[in-house]
């Protein structure tokens, strides 16, 4: 099997009777981790992705079992709509609503006979509960009545919103309010926020959505929420703009992906230490300094979208050397300092999805999103 195959295989020790779990660096569940809906979503639309890149693919019953758990199972909030954040627990997020849409927007386009109606679902509630027509972004969390509203705003929230909003518009289901919606938080971005900043995205803002620069200083390694500039969402938001710059052809976004693109590759090494550090302040001197493995597979994959085969090549090379283990399988999520398998921040194994996209797009480029359906597959 190549890479690609390898890595599904992987992630197929992930399912669980609620959905997808938590793996360990072996390979294994952790039963002390509940399910939880952003590891469901991402295991759903990789599987869908690609049971429609290959329609005899083995990956159809994990790809079904998938949008069943999301429907039917115990994630899915049947009272109050919308999904929790895990088993378990109460909290509805954007961030991982935002998934459930990609997850059904794949789903679609990968033919699966429930994927337009976990797609219709999701956006339904992304649109009536998350998103704030009058800012042009999504807040963040609600409480599971949804009549609570945190007033905490996020930056990554909206950046997989983006993501799920174009492939939503690539599966043709609310089309007009997705390609809409994702216009104007690219917007923000593109227009606003990257300019103002120098290119170092504020990841954290208050109901105002008024940057919140010291957020999260006495705790800076938070997985979700870390202190600082996140170097691969600068990585992220490059290849999200140039997306969408397929989709709607305006140079503004194809200018601030290759902005936001440069301003991230400028910290590789910054700490004299190859690759790129998970954090930096916002003069751009490493805070966080392990080395993630999804940031260097965005590294990848924004240098495919933005034709840098050079950088790609070794970005590709750094993660074969280091994050690849071709002995226990998957990437290593996280290196320490001296480029050895860590596990301060993110312990174990439980995501291949920004791996598997960075080996995909090569195939797919130039797409609107990996549900996309308005660009042939490259021969």
């Amino acid at each position: 099997m190549g890479e690609i195959d390898d890595l599904l295989a992987f992630a197929a020790a992930s399912r669980t009777p609620a959905g997808f779990g938590w793996l360990d660096a072996a390979g294994r569940l952790e039963a002390d981790r509940p399910p939880a809906l952003w590891i469901t979503c991402r295991m759903t639309h990789v599987y869908a992705v690609a049971m429609r890149l290959d329609p005899q693919a083995p990956w159809g019953d994990l790809l079904d079992h998938g949008v069943t758990a999301l429907l039917d199972g115990p994630l899915h909030d049947t009272e109050h709509g919308g999904w929790y954040a895990a088993v378990g627990e109460e909290a509805k997020e954007a961030y991982a609503h935002a998934f459930v849409v990609l997850a059904g927007a794949s789903a679609t386009t990968a033919g699966h006979p429930r994927g337009r109606e976990l797609l219709a679902e999701a956006i339904a509630v992304l649109r009536d509960r998350f998103w704030d027509g009058a800012a042009g972004m999504c807040v963040d969390s609600w409480n599971r009545d949804f009549s609570v509203c945190d007033p905490y705003r996020g930056l990554n929230a909206n950046m997989h919103a983006v993501e799920a909003l174009l492939a939503a518009e690539d599966a043709g289901v609310e089309a007009s309010w997705a390609s809409s919606a994702s216009l104007r938080i690219a917007a923000r971005v593109a227009d606003d926020l990257g300019p103002a900043h120098d290119w170092r995205l504020p990841e954290h803002f208050d109901e105002a959505w008024r940057p919140l620069p010291y957020f999260n200083r006495d705790h800076p390694a938070d997985p979700f929420r870390p202190y600082g500039v996140t170097v691969g969402h600068l990585f992220e938001w490059a290849r999200l703009l140039a997306h969408r710059d397929v989709a709607s052809a305006e140079p503004r976004f194809a200018a601030a992906s290759r902005a936001l693109y440069d301003r991230a590759r400028g910290s590789e090494g910054a700490d004299g230490v190859p690759g790129f550090p998970y954090t930096t302040d916002f003069e751009g001197a490493p805070i966080v300094r392990e080395r993630m493995h999804w940031v260097i597979a965005e590294a990848m994959a924004a240098a495919t979208a933005l034709g840098e085969d050079a950088d790609r090549e070794r970005f590709a090379a750094f993660a074969a050397a280091h994050h690849r283990d071709p002995i226990g399988g998957s990437w290593w999520h996280e290196l320490d300092t001296d480029l050895r398998p860590g596990g301060v921040l993110w312990p174990g194994k439980p995501d291949v999805y920004h791996a598997l996209q960075a080996l995909w797009l090569p195939q797919l480029w130039p797409c609107a999103s990996f549900a996309g359906v308005r660009r042939p597959r490259r021969s």
